[in-house]
Parts: structure tokens; sequence; C-alpha cells
């Protein structure tokens, strides 16, 4: 479908156009384009500097071309003069392959050759925090059982109902908000749709979870850990497969109501979990929420075990219906498109090798966890992850080696930067050694 955004502009007031990108790390990079240009830049596509952004290339490398997705237009719902795009990057005529988005949309196509269409949904977390950072903003949010508070959160309820009333505008279909389990923490849901339209959807979420959340004098963070006692973000992904209007994962007489196929696919992403913690939990901070002591509420929430069960959200993934399950393992700083691309990557090679998941285990993996023999443990942290993800020779051809080689590059560097920053917690125990 040919869709013309100056014709769009004309008849909504739109002026401006954001054409926005996604880079390896997450960061959201944009150029805001008036509305008289958008045509050009539907055709060539708006400059950057790939260098500038989180992406592994140099000051030599020619021009990176983001173009517009038309069918992405989102006008923001909070400033309608403006709309937001989400474009493509090319560069000397071809697709740039590190990009995340590009990543996705190659996978998506192979997987709908096989017959196959990946939907998803995500719970994307986050904290509600003073602007300078150090606090939760609601100074009176301080249960310990923090999570569901009727006060707690209708003490915001300017914010949430603002982004909720936005998403509801958008036609994206939320359902329920709530305050999560950590003091001044919340999640809304919304309907899942096709991996390439949630991802979209996802990344704009936390611009503009962000953006009013700042016009309300406060500041929204995704960080996977920011509380050292408190429960951490996460961004649980529900997945199915689907051919047409049929879930393939749902089956009647299958277990728990889930498809072969469907547990193919779980095995698949069972058998490349150390790999994928690198893309799934991709900060140094991470690994300080799935491999977190108790907290203040009581427990994580979060993984530290490579494991399935039922309705069991102790688990790596959960099966909480027929023809679904929630991924547990990303939390919010992971990166909107490379969470359904990894999906989808160690997915599809469960189905293609038949991937056997296991029997499924039920039992508190936080209380009892201990008790199972050989149960595989999730990388200690980002270095080992990377590590994993370096020897698995599968993911690695599915994604493709530019975006695997480029991750890889520049999370390594962050590593070292982190490893070689001296800390008050080693002075304090080491200066007497």
């Amino acid at each position: 479908m040919n869709i013309d955004l100056e014709k769009i502009a004309k008849e909504r007031g739109l002026r401006y156009f954001l054409i926005s990108f996604v880079d390896l790390f997450g960061v959201a990079r944009a150029k805001l384009v008036p509305a008289r240009a958008i045509g050009e830049m539907v055709e060539e596509g708006a400059g950057f500097a790939g260098f500038a952004a989180w992406l592994d290339m140099t000051p030599a490398f020619p021009d990176m071309l983001a173009k517009p997705d038309p069918g992405s237009l989102i006008q923001l719902p909070w400033n309608r003069e403006v709309g937001w795009l989400a474009a493509d990057l090319w560069m000397e005529g071809k697709e740039v392959e590190q990009a995340p988005r590009n990543v996705l949309r190659r996978l998506i196509k192979e997987a709908d050759g096989k017959g196959y269409r990946l939907r998803c949904g995500v719970e994307a977390e986050y904290f509600l925090i003073s602007p300078d950072g150090k606090s939760i903003a609601d100074s009176t949010d301080t249960q310990a059982k923090a999570c569901y508070d009727q006060s707690a959160l209708m003490r915001r309820y300017d914010v949430i109902s603002q982004i909720c009333d936005a998403m509801v505008e958008l036609g994206w279909g939320p359902y329920q908000n709530d305050h999560e389990d950590a003091n001044g923490q919340f999640e809304m849901n919304w309907d899942f749709d096709d991996a390439l339209v949630t991802a979209d959807r996802h990344a704009f979420f936390k611009y503009m979870v962000r953006s009013i959340a700042e016009h309300n004098g406060l500041r929204a963070t995704f960080m996977p850990k920011p509380f050292a006692n408190l429960t951490g973000n996460g961004c649980h992904a529900h997945v199915s497969l689907w051919k047409g209007d049929n879930n393939l994962f749902e089956d009647p007489a299958g277990e728990l109501g889930v498809s072969q196929l469907g547990y193919h696919f779980m095995g698949g992403l069972l058998s490349h979990a150390q790999g994928l913690c690198a893309l799934l939990n991709p900060s140094v901070n991470s690994y300080k929420r799935i491999n977190a002591p108790r907290t203040s509420s009581g427990a994580t929430w979060s993984p530290n075990t490579i494991s399935y069960g039922g309705n069991n959200r102790t688990h790596m993934i959960r099966i909480p219906g027929p023809g679904r399950f929630e991924v547990r393992l990303a939390d919010g700083a992971v990166n909107p498109y490379l969470l359904p691309a990894g999906l989808l990557a160690a997915g599809m090679d469960g189905i293609d090798s038949k991937k056997d998941p296991g029997k499924r285990i039920d039992i508190d993996m936080y209380a009892e966890g201990h008790t199972i023999r050989g149960a595989k443990k999730l990388p200690a942290n980002l270095l080992d992850a990377l590590r994993a993800l370096e020897k698995d020779k599968t993911l690695r051809s599915k994604l493709g080696d530019a975006v695997t080689d480029a991750f890889l590059k520049l999370k390594h560097a962050e590593w070292d930067r982190y490893n070689g920053h001296l800390t008050n917690w080693e002075r304090e125990n080491y200066l007497d050694c």
C-alpha cells in the first residue's frame, strides 16, 4: 500500500516528522524533518554519521541514510504537530546489516517463507523517579508488598492516564495498568501484534513514557536494576507463531494446550538461552536483576536458571495458558528489535532441529531450584553472556555475522570500561588485605 506522507501531513496538521532508528545499544536516534521535505526523506533517507551512534562504524564511513517506513507513522498524542516514523538504515544502496530493525525484518521474511508469522506482546516495566535519578518520585510509596497498591497507583493517575489515553488514541488496545512489585514501579499492557508492529510500538512506548513523565516533572527509567533493594525492570515477552488466522502453538490435545511445534520453538529458546542472554540482558546492570538476592518484597520475579514451567513465574519460560508462552528473561535495557529477532532466531532453530525442551518443572525455582541436578544457570555477568553468544554458532548464523560481530565488539568495549572502574566497595574491603 502506497502511503503519501505529504498528503497525510496536510490532512492531520503535521508540521514535522521525527525520523527515528534504534542503534545496537537500544538508544533512539532521530532527525526532526519539516513536513515539506518528507517526500524526499522517504525516497532518499535522512543522513546520519553512523559512528556518532552505537554502531560499529568509523568517522570514515559514508553517510548512513535512515529511510522512514510510512506504515509505522505515529502522531504524537502530546504534540500533534509531530509524526514519529521508524526508519530502516541504508548505506551506499544497501541495507545496513547490523541495524537492529533490518535484522528483525530479514528474520521475519525468512520465517514467512516457511509459513510462520511471529506475534508477540511485551510487558515493559519502568520506574517513575526523581529528576536526579536518585530516588523513586513518590516518597510515600513505601509498602513492603507494593504490588497492585491502589493508593500508590492513583497518586500517579495523571501520568498513567495520559500514557494509557495515548495508547487508546493510537489504537494499540491497552487493557490494564498496574503498580508493579517494586516501590515506584509500573507496568502497562496493550494488545499483542505482529513482531515488527510490536517492536516499533515498544520503541515508541519507551520514548512516550519518558516524554510524558518529563512533562509532569518526573523521570521514567527502564534500567534493569536502578535500586539494589527493589525488584528490577523486566520486559516479559509473550510469543506465538501463526499461519493466517491459525495459532500454530495452540493444540487442545497438547500438554497445557501447547502444540508440539510450540514445544520445539521453546526447546530452541532454552538451548540458546545463555547466548540469548547477551541480547536480552545487554547491560552490566542487567545481571544485578537476574542474579539478584531476595528483594524487599521477598522475591526478585526474575529467573536465574534455564527452565520452564506451567503457570509459574519462577521460571525463565512460563506457560500461562494454551497457545502461547511468556519469556521472562529480557529486561528493560533490551533492544526492542533484537528482542523478537533473538527469540525468532533461537525458536526457528528449535523448530528446524525439533529440539525437545525436556520435562516441565513444577516447583518454586526460588525455593527449590537447588534440588534440580544439572540445571543450567544463566550467565553471572555480561562478560559470561557475551562469551556464550560468541560460542553459539547457530545464533550467529541466524542473526548474521554483521550484527553479531558489531554487537560483541561494542559490548566487550562496554564491559572493559566497566571493569576498569574502581568502586568504593573495593576500597572498603581490600585496602587492608
